[in-house]
Formats: structure tokens, C-alpha cells, sequence
């Protein structure tokens, strides 16, 4: 991937798979192009050589299609700040065209699963940053997507709330079986959340290390204290320095 303005190589060659229902997770040192691969995912960025697909459609067919297959996290919220929880929910919904009943339905269970049912009618200046940042994976997953792209959704939070979020986040896979890819710079986080993590070079870009993670799910914040957890961060972490060298 070549940035057309400056002549940047962002990413070199990526041979990647993901499986239906997989969580994935990525990490890799500052600007060596996480953030590019997942919106090259999104259909975000076109890129400049090779091809890439989501469910045998290019990412750009499916960003444009009424079918929703793809939602993406921002490491912001990005709420509309004059929109009350249950209206920000609603936007993608109602971008879709979907019924008003059904957006009311749809939108009161994605509240009820991120645990903000209380606060439908509240702005998002009322609430703490990890409430927001749930409101947003529930505006994201309001439209039932396949595939959910997150980059750095809770990096600006702080280390207790993040670690309930992430159980939060497993908690939402688990129910609704999308794929994941994870974008962070945070490799407890990383372990504790997928089943592979993803380690890239510095740039240009290129996945470098491709580790399993072998803890059976449900996981729970007892694992993060676990020797087998310390020993497989470890080994992350190792590969990440190797790869930022």
C-alpha cells in the first residue's frame, strides 16, 4: 500500500486470512500501519496492489451495500453530541432505512446487551468515557454486521475500565459469533482477548509473527493472573520487540 501524496509505503505484501466468527488481534509498533490494514478492510482506503475480500466481495462492494456486513470502532466514540444514547444508536439503522419499530426494537436489545438500558435518553456529555465507548460498540453491532473492525477502542481508558470492556467485548462475540480484528497497542490485552495474535514490522508494514492463543473461551479476569498467561505475553511482547528492530 502506497500513499499516492508523498509517495509513502504504508504496508509491504499481506497474505491474510481470517475465518468466519474468528477473533483476531494486532499489534505492532507505532506507524508501522494497523490502522491502514483495518481500514483497507473497511473499504476506507483502495489498495494500490493485490486484492482483498470480505465474504468473495471486494471491501468497497461491501462498504456500499445495504447488507452491513462490516462495522468499525474508532479508537473516539465520536458520538453525535446532540443526539441522546438511543439516537446515536439508531444512525446506522436509520441510514439502512429500516422501520422505525424495528430501529426502536433493535436499538432497546443492543442497549440492554451493553448494560446502558438506564440511560437511553441521556447526552453523551453525561457519561463517563467507558460508557460512551459502549454506546458506540452498540451502534456499531445495531446493524447485526459479520465482521467488526476495532481500532484502539479502549486505548484512552483507564486500565479497570478497559479491562471490563474487553470482557464485555468477548461477552458480545460470544453471542453473536461476528469476526473480529483487533487493533492495540496493549499485548495483555491482545492475549486475553483473541485467538491469534497478529505482530507487524515496523513500516512498511508486514505481519511478521502469527501466535496462538490456546485459552478456551468463556475468559474471565482470573486468566490475566494465570503463569500460562504471563509466559504467552511474553512471547508476544518478545516478537514485538524483534519486530520494531
Amino acid at each position: 500500500m502506497v500513499f499516492p501524496r508523498g509517495g509513502v509505503r504504508a504496508l509491504a505484501p499481506i497474505d491474510l486470512q481470517l475465518n468466519r466468527g474468528e477473533f483476531a488481534a494486532l499489534v505492532g509498533p507505532s506507524g508501522c500501519g494497523k490502522s491502514t490494514l483495518l481500514r483497507l478492510v473497511a473499504g476506507l482506503l483502495e489498495p494500490t496492489a493485490g486484492s482483498l475480500s470480505i465474504e468473495n466481495r471486494s471491501s468497497g462492494e461491501v462498504r456500499l451495500s445495504n447488507a452491513h456486513t462490516l462495522s468499525f470502532v474508532f479508537q473516539q466514540a465520536a458520538l453525535l453530541p446532540w443526539r441522546h444514547v438511543a439516537g446515536n444508536v439508531s444512525v446506522p439503522l436509520e441510514l439502512e432505512g429500516i422501520s422505525k419499530s424495528e430501529r426502536n426494537a433493535r436499538v432497546e436489545e443492543m442497549l440492554r446487551l451493553v448494560g446502558l438500558e438506564d440511560f437511553a435518553r441521556a447526552l453523551p456529555h453525561r457519561l463517563s468515557g467507558g460508557m460512551q465507548m459502549r454506546v458506540s460498540l452498540a451502534r456499531a453491532l445495531a446493524t447485526q454486521p459479520s465482521v467488526l473492525l476495532l481500532d484502539e477502542p479502549f486505548g484512552a481508558l483507564d486500565e479497570i475500565t478497559r479491562q471490563r470492556l474487553n470482557e464485555e467485548l468477548l461477552r458480545l462475540w460470544g453471542n453473536d459469533g461476528f469476526t473480529a480484528l483487533f487493533v492495540t497497542h496493549n499485548v495483555y490485552e491482545a492475549a486475553f482477548l483473541s485467538q491469534r495474535v497478529l505482530v507487524m514490522s515496523k513500516r512498511p508494514g508486514q505481519i511478521v509473527a502469527d501466535i496462538a492463543v490456546p485459552f478456551e473461551y468463556p475468559r474471565d479476569s482470573s486468566l490475566r493472573s494465570e503463569p500460562e498467561f504471563a509466559r504467552l505475553t511474553g512471547d508476544i511482547s518478545r516478537a514485538l520487540e524483534v519486530a520494531s528492530s
